[in-house]
């Protein structure tokens, strides 16, 4: 830092005011980064939540569905590849 001498003798340090244009420029970009990483975790996240949703009201729907094969079959127990019906060796065939 350079000193300088007022008038009175006064020993003044003299400061810069603003940072180089190069330094501005770097911090800028790294801040941009930074913001558009955290904007992408944001939507990554707002994606997040609409999956989960779908997959809860999923849920709900395949509940019901063994909800209704219980009543309609005695079982919920179903072979998802081919449709068999897999009755415990006690059920009975309603």
């Amino acid at each position: 830092m350079a000193k300088t001498k007022t008038k009175k003798e006064e020993v003044v340090d003299l400061k810069p005011e603003k940072i180089t244009k190069e330094e501005l420029n770097e911090v800028q970009a790294i801040v941009n980064n930074i913001n558009r990483a955290q904007l992408e975790i944001g939507t990554f996240e707002s994606k997040k939540h609409n999956i989960l949703h779908h997959i809860t009201q999923q849920q709900e729907r395949l509940g019901k569905l063994q909800v209704s094969f219980r009543d309609s079959y005695g079982t919920d127990n179903i072979n998802i590849q081919d449709g068999t019906i897999n009755y415990n060796k006690d059920e009975q065939v309603n």
